[in-house]
């Protein structure tokens, strides 16, 4: 009967706990690279910022909120007596097909574009300041257009300020720190992520072969496994914070607002996952297939 020498366990020890080394390392890379690398290429960014918001302009919630906020104001300088009712709902649903026009398209746009440097700010700024996307532009052109229609009560319509909170004071006081330490690393956790991916399987298949390489490539896609779930569990815990504090009424326009935001990340799970699984379930079966050879 044979026993193991320290040395031999501490040898066949050492793959392990570098494995595990491994594992952690990627699980907390992966989301931190693709936290950074979406705030600095789509946060900051105010063109890509505008084409992931800019399709909001057809959701329905969206639509819904700026159709309630321009009929709101508005009634509260007219007053019909027993009309009231009948204005309202005669005005709200003028203001609704609006919504649904291409000049409304391009007023979101506008007012987004103005957003981002308030957002931005916001960020920035001190504390208890909260985010916001102010619908002014909006509520401007949707104005003239009805005015030039000769939509009755139309020129009542007052345009100031009108904002949708996306998030509210304590949440920003919350995630401001997180996302200044996330601007200044910009996409260089992606990078070394990326470089730390190449040397582990490069060494490894140097010193170990290829069926050292290819367990190196397991552990690599399990953690790219790992680090993707990990990503989309934060994702979504910081979607239910920033909307647990945003008033009722501008819940749903917040919430897609967010999720036009956070498409990109989501779309990064899938990616880093699929291909996370494609090098595990690859490298596993390749060693397999050479086990037999032997």
């Amino acid at each position: 009967m044979t026993s193991k020498t320290p040395a031999a366990s501490s040898r066949s020890a050492v793959p392990a706990a570098l494995s595990a080394v491994l594992l952690v390392l990627l699980a907390l890379l992966v989301p931190l690279s693709a936290l950074s690398a979406w705030v600095d290429l789509e946060i900051d960014d105010a063109d890509r910022y505008v084409a992931a918001v800019s399709p909001l302009s057809s959701d329905p919630a969206v639509r819904a909120t700026v159709a309630d906020l321009v009929t709101e104001e508005a009634m509260r300088r007219i007053d019909l007596g027993p009309l009231q009712d009948t204005a309202r709902d005669f005005l709200h649903r003028t203001v609704s097909s609006f919504t649904t026009g291409d000049v409304f398209r391009n007023a979101w746009d506008t007012a987004n574009r103005t957003a981002h440097e308030a957002v931005t700010a916001a960020l920035d700024g001190d504390g208890g300041e909260p985010v916001t996307i102010d619908l002014a532009p909006v509520i401007d052109q949707v104005k003239k257009d009805l005015v030039r229609d000769g939509v009755p009560f139309a020129d009542q319509i007052p345009v100031e300020r009108t904002e949708i909170t996306v998030l509210g004071p304590d949440r920003a006081d919350d995630f401001r720190s997180s996302f200044r330490r996330l601007r200044q690393c910009s996409i260089w956790p992606a990078v070394a992520t990326l470089v730390l991916l190449v040397l582990v399987v490069g060494v490894t298949t140097v010193r170990r072969g290829l069926r050292g390489g290819l367990g190196a490539t397991a552990v690599v896609g399990a953690g790219l496994v790992l680090g993707a779930i990990v990503l989309r569990v934060l994702v979504s815990v910081g979607r239910s914070r920033v909307l647990d504090e945003v008033p009722g009424s501008d819940r749903d326009a917040a919430a897609a607002v967010v999720d036009a935001l956070t498409a990109s990340l989501r779309t990064t799970v899938w990616i880093v996952l699929v291909a996370g699984a494609v090098l595990l379930v690859g490298a596993v079966l390749a060693r397999m297939l050479l086990r037999k050879r032997a």
